[in-house]
Formats: C-alpha cells, sequence, structure tokens
C-alpha cells in the first residue's frame, strides 16, 4: 500500500474531527445562546462536505488494509462523534503503517 493512502486518511480524519468540534461549538451557540444561525449553517454544510471525503479515503484505506465490516463501519462513523477520530486515527495509524510500502525496518549490513 502506498504512504499516500494513510496520509490523506489521517489528513481527511483530523480536518474533519476539528471541523466536527467547530460545528458542535457552533451547535451550542445556535441553541443555547441563539446566536449564529447563518455560521451554524455555513459550518455544518463545510463539515458534511469534508466527511464525505473522508468517507472515501477511509473506505480506500479500508478497502486496502483488508478490514472487516465492522472495523470499517466503526472507521466510518467515527467522523461523526466528537474528539472519537482523533483516536480512531491514531490507533488506524498504529495498525496500518506497517503494511506501508517501504516502511520495513533498515538491516544492519555487517
Amino acid at each position: 500500500m502506498k504512504k499516500s493512502v494513510l496520509t490523506r486518511y489521517r489528513v481527511m480524519a483530523y480536518v474533519t474531527a476539528v471541523m466536527l468540534l467547530v460545528l458542535s461549538t457552533c451547535m451550542v451557540f445556535k441553541y443555547g445562546f441563539e446566536k449564529g444561525e447563518d455560521v451554524t449553517l455555513v459550518v455544518s454544510q463545510v463539515h458534511g462536505f469534508l466527511y464525505m471525503i473522508y468517507l472515501i479515503f477511509a473506505f480506500d484505506l479500508g478497502s486496502k488494509a483488508k478490514w472487516s465490516f465492522g472495523k470499517l463501519l466503526w472507521v466510518l462513523l467515527s467522523g461523526t462523534i466528537p474528539f472519537a477520530a482523533f483516536f480512531v486515527e491514531r490507533k488506524v495509524t498504529e495498525q496500518v503503517e506497517p503494511l506501508v510500502e517501504g516502511s520495513e525496518p533498515a538491516v544492519a549490513k555487517a
């Protein structure tokens, strides 16, 4: 598997997670303080668009890493739970990095 597959998943996982936190904050202001309705609309649409890109990249990574359906579903849904994507991304990276081309440990020659 190419390193770029993992890299683009990681980037979108972080971007999606941050946008979800921003969206959650906007929702608190919208429904708790009745402020920022326009900002919430824009942020929700941006997050939705970025989440769709995240789904594509996560599915691509999962298919190349040959994940089970349950694991793939958990990774896909982690973009909808605040803070979950940060932890899932870290765990996925640890598990997938050994599968990346060129990640074999260097062999010392005597």
